[in-house]
């Protein structure tokens, strides 16, 4: 814990870059953490203490400058306001958040290799996140690692876990590799899971299962010679 003059002499994030600056290598480095943002919309629509930034900026005092970020692909934090202040943020100050640091940060690699195995696993181990995925589709043979990988911080060290959906009961969610059809594309994607290993749908897909439930019933009303289409309306008293 830094001391209350340092706290004081730490910029405020309407000051600090809200990134990098650093261009993404392909669609899908921001396209899939954006999946998984509309996805949480659904899942904690009603609830209002936690924040998920894609590309955005963290600002800690646990590197050797506060004002230098990291920046991953994309980090949940948990107990913190979905809107600070009612706003939106430009980017995430430890400091502001009341010393909450990410639960689960993510990476995706690309042909560009951005240190995710070693300098920022050991930047997020500094910070304390206690879950750390890392996402590598296409180049995990050149990186000799696995396509998706998820550690776990254990006694200050990362320690890599095994299965998938992987349950974090920190968290409350499960997250694993899923091939997806969204916008008519198919594709594999990451997505969330429940306790029970379910994938949770997106709205693509809830508006689609209701669709085929209609037209399930919409088939059984035909079979005892009931026209779905001109079903009697109810009375109104």
């Amino acid at each position: 814990m830094f001391s209350l003059d340092l706290k004081n002499a730490l910029a405020s994030t309407d000051e600090l870059p809200c990134s990098d600056d650093t261009p993404v290598d392909n669609e899908d480095q921001n396209f899939l953490p954006n999946v998984l943002l509309f996805l949480l919309n659904l899942i904690w629509a009603n609830r209002m203490d936690w924040f998920f930034g894609v590309d955005m900026a963290i600002y800690h005092t646990t590197g050797v400058n506060p004002r230098v970020p990291v920046v991953p692909d994309a980090f949940l934090s948990l107990g913190v306001e979905r809107k600070k202040g009612g706003k939106s943020r430009n980017s995430y100050a430890v400091w502001e958040e009341h010393e909450v640091v990410p639960i689960l940060t993510l990476e995706l690699v690309s042909h560009v290799q951005g240190g995710e195995y070693d300098e920022k696993m050991a930047i997020y181990r500094q910070l304390g996140v206690l879950y750390y995925v890392i996402y590598n589709p296409e180049f995990w043979q050149r990186d000799q690692h696995q396509p998706f990988e998820l550690y776990k911080l254990i006694d200050g060290n990362y320690e890599l876990q095994i299965g998938e959906p992987y349950w974090m009961p920190e968290v409350g969610l499960g997250i694993a590799r899923y091939q997806a059809i969204i916008g008519g594309i198919q594709q594999e994607a990451l997505s969330w899971y429940d306790e029970h290993g379910d994938r949770y749908f997106t709205a693509e897909e809830r508006a689609e299962q209701e669709n085929i439930r209609a037209e399930k019933l919409a088939e059984y009303l035909r079979s005892l010679g009931i026209d779905p289409d001109y079903l009697p309306s109810e009375s109104i008293e």
